[in-house]
C-alpha cells in the first residue's frame, strides 16, 4: 500500500505533459456551399450548328489569280520583234568602223619578289 500511494502522490506532484488536440467543429461557409451546389447543377445547353450564323463571316475561297497580259500576242508583233537588229553601244561602231574597243578589266602580272 505505500508503494502506491507513493506513487499516486508522486504522479500528483510531478507535472503532466499530454498533447492535447483541439476538437472544435469547423465553421460552414454557407455561400461557398451554395455557390458550389449551384455550380454542380448547372447544365450548359447545347451546341446547335447554326449558333455561329451572324458571329462569323462565312468563309469564301479567293479567286484565282490574273495570268499577266502579255503585249505582243499577234504573230505580226512577234514577227516583228524577231525581225529588229540588236543593239549594243559600241560593237555597232567597233564593227562600222573597225576601231578597236579598249578593254577594261585589264589584269597586270604579279611580281613575285615579295615571297
Amino acid at each position: 500500500m505505500l508503494s502506491q500511494l507513493t506513487r499516486v502522490v508522486s504522479r500528483a506532484s510531478a507535472p503532466v505533459l499530454r498533447r492535447r488536440f483541439g476538437t472544435s467543429m469547423p465553421r460552414r461557409d454557407f455561400i461557398q456551399d451554395l455557390y458550389l451546389k449551384e455550380l454542380k447543377s448547372y447544365k450548359a445547353p447545347p451546341v446547335k450548328a447554326t449558333d455561329s450564323v451572324g458571329q462569323v463571316k462565312p468563309w469564301v475561297a479567293p479567286s484565282a489569280p490574273v495570268p499577266p497580259a502579255v503585249e505582243a500576242t499577234a504573230p505580226t508583233d512577234l514577227s516583228e520583234y524577231d525581225s529588229q537588229v540588236v543593239e549594243v553601244e559600241g560593237v555597232a561602231v567597233a564593227a562600222e568602223e573597225d576601231v578597236e574597243v579598249e578593254d577594261w578589266f585589264v589584269v597586270e602580272p604579279l611580281e613575285d619578289a615579295h615571297h
